[in-house]
């Protein structure tokens, strides 16, 4: 399936955040009343889940639409870990949703081929990316992937429901996050450097990013990792609509802020050229505000520049520590990342002097200003740290975002206690959308489908996915 450049391009300018007003947020915190002089900051109170799944403001309705272990169409598993995920509009007007999953051996959750590894026998086993080690005299395979799911959006007998469910992509490493293409497909993120090594589970080298095409039907794509972006504790990825500049994420307490120039956009395994954030007159800058002296304030925009890494795959982990030695600016667990209106936004997770998160942005130079690369060194852009409220009370750990219809921010959050879907608004403000009342597992995976009318979020364990319906503000 191919996805219609035009409408791509019309989401991602859709998502015309200002932010202008966020660096007031240390001192304006979270409206308790749920107001401000703009008028209605969030949806309102969050009102009691009887079924005790998600509280969600008055008018708004959920249901379950996928629980780990169900059955899908191939016959395969639900896998559980729901992570990221990005939706897709199919040519019938329905919606189809790609997820990761977060899995790895140590993990504790069902696998899509269990019970016993019973459904091994109904895949080819060439399309599993790591088979894995004989444990037992039975093969394992890595259980990480992302499955593809169909949802009616348009109304009809289905509404509702769940249309199709299947494996879309085996035998890779604990996928965390990713990001959808101009083309309709999705990059599927693996926060992992494990094997290969002959004494453990691992036979494949991982870390990587994968391609996983959209089409409903299409089964297992035949995994190929994609060396040039990289070989690290990826997290999330957004491909800038008007460059096809693929961004990335880390997962690392002391991570960097990644690009991938591709030498084609329509064949990420031809291969280009990766680089890496610098702050501009403040090399080797640490973004993180923990203890030592950073050259970042909220809401400053600084002028970044980029260096080109020679050592993409890197097998010992190395590649934020080439980017440091270049000048590359340091963050605190890259996590969430989504492109809007000429901007990339992204979230580090421990991030803050009280590490409980930053959000940030990234202003891409505009196509064609910016200057050719010269000696390894690609100048252009701008940064800005755009939240830290360093209160628990307002954001504990922000993890993957996604931009709204209307221009908000929605976060998800993997604190240590109550976790709570918020909003952020181009004014500044903070509001709770949902607070997980089942347990306190993260959410993940917040995303729109194209019509606007659903967002649709994982409860990461015991692994659900939720649809979202209620009177949404207009883009």
């Amino acid at each position: 399936m191919t996805l219609d450049r035009r409408h791509f391009l019309q989401r991602a300018a859709a998502a015309s955040l200002g932010f202008s007003g966020l660096g007031a947020l240390s001192a304006r915190g979270l409206a308790e009343d749920w107001v401000n002089e703009l008028g209605v900051t969030g949806y309102g109170p969050l009102m009691p889940d009887p079924e005790g799944i998600i509280d969600l403001p008055s008018g708004f309705s959920y249901h379950i639409i996928s629980i780990a272990g169900e059955t899908m169409s191939d016959g395969l598993v639900v896998p559980g870990k729901h992570d990221g995920m990005g939706a897709i509009a199919a040519p019938d007007g329905s919606t189809i949703l790609i997820r990761n999953h977060e899995i790895s051996p140590g993990h504790r959750t069902i696998g899509p081929f269990d019970p016993d590894l019973k459904g091994l026998a109904k895949v080819d086993q060439t399309k599993i990316y790591d088979l894995g080690s004989l444990q037992e005299g039975v093969v394992a395979p890595s259980r990480g992937g992302c499955t593809r799911l169909v949802y009616d959006t348009l109304g009809g007998k289905s509404q509702g429901r769940l249309i199709r469910h299947e494996l879309a992509l085996a035998g890779t490493e604990h996928n965390c996050a990713g990001g959808l293409t101009p083309r309709g497909t999705w990059l599927s993120c693996e926060e992992s450097i494990v094997g290969p090594d002959s004494k453990t589970f691992w036979r494949q080298p991982h870390g990587y990013v994968f391609e996983v095409p959209s089409l409903p039907g299409s089964g297992l794509v035949k995994p190929e990792p994609i060396i040039g972006m990289g070989r690290m504790n990826h997290e999330a990825v957004a491909v800038d609509p008007r460059t096809e500049i693929v961004y990335m994420t880390e997962d690392r307490n002391d991570s960097c802020l990644y690009r991938f120039i591709p030498d084609d956009p329509e064949r990420y395994l031809k291969g280009g050229r990766l680089e890496a954030l610098v702050i501009t007159g403040h090399p080797q800058a640490d973004t993180r505000r923990w203890e030592t002296e950073s050259p970042v304030a909220v809401s400053e925009s600084l002028p970044v520049h980029w260096v080109a890494l020679e050592n993409p795959d890197a097998g010992d982990d190395s590649l934020r520590y080439q980017a440091w030695e270049k000048g590359a600016a340091r963050f605190a667990r890259g996590e969430g990342m989504w492109p809007g209106k000429g901007e990339i936004y992204f979230a580090c997770t421990t991030g803050g002097t009280s590490m409980h998160g930053q959000l940030w942005s990234h202003r891409p130079a505009s196509p064609g200003a910016e200057p050719a690369a010269r000696d390894g060194i690609t100048p252009g852009g701008t940064l800005k740290l755009i939240a830290e409220p360093n209160d628990a009370t307002i954001v504990e750990h922000a993890d993957n975002l996604t931009v709204s219809p209307w221009g908000d921010l929605i976060v998800c959050e993997d604190g240590l206690e109550e976790q709570y879907l918020l909003g952020v608004t181009p004014a500044g403000e903070f509001y709770k959308f949902g607070l997980n009342a089942m347990n306190r597992s993260e959410f993940a995976g917040a995303t729109f489908s194209p019509d606007g009318s659903t967002l649709f979020v994982n409860i990461q364990n015991p692994g659900l996915t939720l649809a979202i319906r209620g009177p949404w503000r207009k883009a």
